[in-house]
C-alpha cells in the first residue's frame, strides 16, 4: 500500500479485528492472503496459532517454482489451519497466467494435499479461470469478490456472461465479497449491490456461495457491520438455512475447518 492511502497503509492485526468479530456475532474468521510471500504465509499462521478465533489461513506458495514447490506445501499443510492457497492472478502481466504449465501442475499438487484455491481475478480473467478448472478436477476452487464486477459503472452483461458457464462446475464457488469497494465509494447502496447477488444466486444457489467480509479493505468504502447488514439485507429471502450455509458452514466446509 502506498502512504498516501490512508485508510490502508497502517497496522490491522487480531487485536483491532477481534472486537470488530465480536461486536457482529462472528465466531471464527478465515485469513487470505495479500502478498505473492512465503513469509506472510508464515506470519499468517502464526497469527492463527495466537488467535483462536482464525479457523484457518489461505497462504501462498509458489506455483512456478517447479522445485520448492513441493517443500513449500510441505512445510505449510505441517500446519493443520494452513487450508489453501492464493495468488495475485490480478496482478501477473499476462491475462492467461492460470494456464501456464507450470502453474496447472501446481494447481494440481493443491488437491493432492487437500488445499484450496482462492481466484483472484477479474472478468477478462474468467475465460481462463474456466480452463483451468476442467484441467484440475479435483481441485476446489472459489471466485473471490464475484470476479470484482463493474458496479460503479451500472455494467452487468459482459460479467454475467463470463461468469455463467461456472454454474456447472460443481468444484467451483464464489466469495460475496469485496462489492462495496466495486461499487462507489461513497454513494454505493446496497440495492447497488442486488443484480450481481441475486445473479450469483441463481447461478450458485446458496449452497456455493460464502460471505467474505474483506476486511480491511473493505474501509474504503464501508464498516465490517455495514457490508454484512448489507448481504444479510441481500439474502434475507433465503431460508435460514439457506442464510446460514452462506455465512457459515459453505466456508466450513469448503477450507475443512475445524
Amino acid at each position: 500500500m502506498k502512504s498516501d492511502n490512508e485508510v490502508l497503509y497502517r497496522n490491522y492485526l487480531p487485536a483491532q479485528l477481534e472486537p470488530v468479530l465480536t461486536e457482529n456475532g462472528v465466531s471464527g474468521t478465515v485469513l487470505v492472503q495479500a502478498s505473492n510471500s512465503m513469509a506472510e504465509s508464515r506470519w499468517l499462521l502464526a497469527l492463527a496459532e495466537e488467535n483462536s478465533f482464525i479457523a484457518g489461513v489461505v497462504g501462498w506458495v509458489d506455483l512456478m517454482n517447479t522445485v520448492e514447490l513441493e517443500s513449500q506445501l510441505q512445510k505449510l499443510t505441517a500446519n493443520k489451519k494452513f487450508k489453501g492457497v492464493r495468488h495475485l492472478v490480478e496482478s501477473e502481466p499476462a491475462d492467461d497466467w492460470l494456464l501456464r504449465r507450470e502453474v496447472v501442475d501446481g494447481l494440481k499438487r493443491l488437491s493432492a494435499h487437500g488445499l484450496t484455491f482462492d481466484l483472484l481475478v477479474h472478468q477478462r480473467h474468467l475465460k481462463y479461470a474456466r480452463i483451468a478448472a476442467d484441467q484440475c478436477p479435483e481441485l476446489s476452487l472459489v471466485i473471490d469478490h464475484l470476479a470484482k464486477p463493474p458496479i460503479a459503472r451500472q455494467e452487468f452483461d459482459e460479467w454475467a456472461r463470463e461468469l455463467r458457464p461456472f454454474a456447472t462446475y460443481s468444484n467451483v464457488y464464489c466469495k460475496l465479497s469485496g462489492l462495496v469497494t466495486e461499487a462507489n465509494w461513497t454513494t454505493w447502496k446496497t440495492d447497488d449491490l442486488r443484480p450481481y447477488v441475486d445473479y450469483a444466486l441463481e447461478l450458485f444457489g446458496p449452497e456455493r456461495l460464502m460471505f467474505g467480509s474483506d476486511y480491511p479493505v473493505c474501509l474504503l468504502a464501508a464498516s465490517y457491520k455495514q457490508v454484512l447488514d448489507s448481504f444479510q439485507e441481500l439474502l434475507k429471502e433465503l431460508s435460514a438455512g439457506e442464510r446460514e450455509q452462506v455465512f457459515s458452514s459453505n466456508a466450513a466446509r469448503f477450507y475443512r475447518l475445524n
